[in-house]
């Protein structure tokens, strides 16, 4: 019987998520047991006509990532969003909040006509997407896991409640206290054991919020710091500016 065949792709991005999956090394072999590749562009060349799973990195900002997200779905039995790119828009969502002419000319200056280019945006906002693992970059444990998942047919969750749960199991003292405005109490758990607030780095929201936030408990942080909305709303949009509703709800 023929294995299944995975696929790994990127979009707009550093392709850091796929680099993660590299180092994972002989953490991979169960899976590559399990499964042939059939296109991995950070580690091979070569393609095939289809895959079982698909996993995709990167947002999509220009016309031809449309046309490779579509090409790629019409291939493919599963599609996994990989990493915050992906997932969520990651960093290039930061363009949506300013004038796309202004951002081409800074980018490309007078060039700027040879490269086309849409709102950035999130592989869901294109396609189908059956999965997802967030992060930037992601978390290998849970890559590994999903993948696992996907083949075997179990179910694949990521976890429902904000980084405030492992960092607290964790016995660290809140970064808040430290002076620093973290997004822990909103962003979706998953990271550990590369928790950021472990090693004295706050939460900058990369793994996108938890399904139904707790806003109120996010506004009364802040207030109890003195600050409002305005003053995270930066910190907010570098990974989470695609959830607008809530940060007009907050």
């Amino acid at each position: 019987m023929a294995k299944p065949v995975l696929m790994f792709d990127s979009l707009s991005c550093c392709e850091g998520c796929g680099l993660q999956v590299l180092n994972c090394e002989t953490d991979l072999l169960p899976i590559l047991e399990k499964a042939d590749i059939g296109r991995f562009r950070e580690a091979s060349d070569g393609d095939v006509d289809h895959y079982n799973v698909a996993f995709v990195e990167g947002s999509i900002v220009t016309p031809h990532d449309i046309e490779r997200i579509q090409e790629i779905r019409a291939k493919t039995d599963l599609l996994v969003a990989l990493g915050a790119c992906a997932t969520h828009g990651g960093v290039n969502f930061l363009k949506n909040f300013q004038d796309p002419d202004d951002v081409a000319k800074y980018v490309y200056g007078d060039k700027r006509a040879w490269f086309p280019h849409v709102a950035a945006r999130p592989l869901k906002a294109e396609v189908r997407v059956d999965a997802e693992i967030p992060g930037c970059p992601i978390n290998p444990r849970e890559f590994l896991e999903a993948a696992t998942c996907l083949l075997t047919g179990k179910p694949f969750k990521l976890p429902n409640y904000p980084v405030c749960v492992p960092c607290k199991l964790a016995d660290n003292v809140c970064l808040w206290h430290k002076g620093a405005a973290c997004l822990g109490v909103v962003t979706r758990a998953g990271c550990d054991p590369y928790l950021c607030p472990s090693a004295g780095h706050k939460c900058i929201g990369c793994r996108g919020l938890v399904d139904k936030p707790n806003t109120q408990a996010a506004k009364d942080v802040m207030a109890e710091f003195g600050l409002t909305v305005d003053d995270i709303l930066r910190e907010f949009r570098l990974f989470q500016g695609i959830y607008k509703e809530v940060a007009q709800e907050a």
